[in-house]
């Protein structure tokens, strides 16, 4: 069962969004503003490379992605995920327990830590679909439009078909903004994105500073 936690000093924001609207771009601009950062993201890269439970898992069930050196090709595993709802979930199935449990335990080190920043922001894709909005503060949805979308993803080396298969496998944009705190809108200029972040650091950090 998620744990739900109190807060005892500082404020944790949620940030999450659609695949390809910037989360990364905000995450990053709370660590220079001077929040402590974490990201799911990176937690399941680090699973899918050094966890040996994992990368079995991931063998018993698509050998056809694992490389000739025993590591987990990302990319292909990814379009098999993606254009397969059943594949999927058996992907998150190994996943996510070993993700939820690495958050609730970074998380936890940060409630618990008199010398932690004022403000923790974690990137979890998944926070509202599964159900984790509890391990944090406040939730912040990054929004971008879908033509946006589909041309990072097409940078990143995705085929137009591929990248709209993965925007439309996810929970609409406008589903996630209704459990928002604060919207950030990446389809501008980095600037804009920017200017609206420091805002919402500003108000993250009174709110921190009250908790204590």
């Amino acid at each position: 069962m998620l744990t739900i936690y109190t807060s005892r000093m500082g404020l944790v924001i949620g940030i999450t969004g659609g695949v390809a609207s910037g989360k990364t771009v905000v995450l990053e601009m709370f660590r220079e503003l001077g929040a402590e950062t974490i990201s799911a993201d990176k937690i399941a890269h680090e699973l899918l490379s050094t966890d040996s439970g994992v990368i079995s898992e991931i063998s018993e069930n698509w050998p056809e992605v694992i490389d000739v050196d025993g590591s987990v090709s990302r990319k292909r595993l990814g379009e098999i995920v993606f254009s397969d709802e059943s594949e999927r979930r058996k992907l998150n199935d190994i996943m996510h327990p070993r993700i939820i449990s690495a958050l609730e335990e970074r998380i936890r080190c940060y409630r618990n830590n008199e010398n932690s920043a004022e403000v923790l922001a974690a990137e979890i894709p998944l926070l509202i679909e599964c159900n984790l909005t509890g391990l944090v503060d406040k939730v912040l949805v990054v929004v971008s439009e879908q033509e946006e979308q589909i041309s990072r993803l097409r940078i990143r080396g995705l085929e137009t078909e591929e990248a709209v298969k993965r925007i439309m496998s996810q929970m609409p944009l406008e589903d996630k903004k209704a459990f928002a705190d604060w919207v950030i809108q990446n389809s501008g200029s980095i600037d804009d994105t920017r200017i609206q972040v420091e805002k919402v650091w500003q108000e993250a950090v009174r709110l921190s500073r009250n908790n204590k």
